[in-house]
């Protein structure tokens, strides 16, 4: 096993976490427990786990959103909602996720039982040193229920990751709506429209970064990543992957290989589900297949 192989998987991999961002049963779940519908749901739910932050701090940590889009939501969730209430709401919401998209035939398996064990024994080995959101998840309490297990251990190995891809991002001088804009260019995430009204930016905002972007040679006149502009987001997936390793290196080769055989069946029943809004991401993601 070797970072890029890791890379490779990652995506995939993330399946399983990624479900609780987009099936509406998770913001049920939340509306119930005392949230407003809409954005508040993500904001508060990702980052419930580090307690009632400020929006600074949750922009901080999220990195490529508008800190204005936050502040309408964070700490308002606060006054709602105790963050503990947030946490057990969204783990309720992806119980019901979880079991209304993947069956309940295969969330009681044995081969979920046995993949949530190895995923944590992955992310449960990693260090959380300059990891602020994976830390903060890491303090949750690790359910008992075997697929809430995966879906945690899953979660936490995708914040770890998270981290240090936004430390890669900051090595390259990228922030976070350049870093925006210069993925959507590679085809491997929202399309522009998309990742402008998630994130919560405006045309101006997105048209003058983009301006900073060609002047500093990343974009060509089309929006399409020049040679530099490739390099650096290679540098930066590289980086990435390599800061993701450690964790990974817990389960070695055929933990690792046997963990990706159990996810792929849950990867292709997620994906082939309708959950995720195909027209948002660019043709690569929506046609994204387990890797060889």
């Amino acid at each position: 096993m070797d970072a890029a192989t890791v890379g490779r998987y990652a995506k995939p991999l993330d399946t399983v976490h990624t479900l609780s961002y987009f099936s509406p049963l998770v913001a049920e779940s939340l509306v119930d427990a005392g949230l407003e519908a809409g954005r508040m749901c993500y904001f508060a739910s990702r980052s419930a786990a580090m307690g009632q932050v400020s929006a600074p701090v949750v922009a901080a940590t999220f990195y490529n959103f508008n800190p204005v889009l936050i502040a309408e939501s964070i700490p308002r969730a606060w006054e709602l909602c105790t963050p503990e209430e947030i946490v057990a709401a969204r783990v309720r919401g992806v119980d019901a996720a979880m079991r209304a998209v993947l069956g309940d035939r295969l969330v009681e398996s044995s081969n979920v039982a046995e993949a949530a064990d190895l995923a944590a024994t992955a992310a449960l080995s990693a260090a959380p040193d300059g990891r602020p959101l994976f830390a903060a998840h890491a303090g949750l309490t690790l359910p008992d229920e075997p697929h809430l297990r995966l879906w945690h251990a899953l979660t936490l190995l995708r914040e770890y990751r998270g981290d240090g891809h936004t430390g890669a991002l900051m090595t390259v001088g990228l922030s976070g709506l350049e870093a925006l804009i210069t993925h959507t260019a590679t085809e491997r995430g929202f399309v522009a429209d998309m990742a402008m009204a998630l994130r919560g930016w405006s045309q101006e905002q997105w048209d003058g970064a983009a301006a900073g972007l060609r002047d500093r040679d990343l974009l060509d006149g089309a929006g399409v990543l020049t040679e530099l502009g490739t390099e650096v987001r290679q540098a930066v997936e590289e980086l990435t992957d390599d800061l993701a390793l450690a964790p990974w290196e817990a389960l070695g080769d055929d933990g690792f290989e046997r963990l990706g055989s159990i996810c792929h069946e849950l990867h292709t029943t997620i994906m082939a589900s309708g959950v995720f809004p195909r027209s948002a991401f660019g043709a690569s993601w929506a046609n994204e297949v387990w890797p060889d």
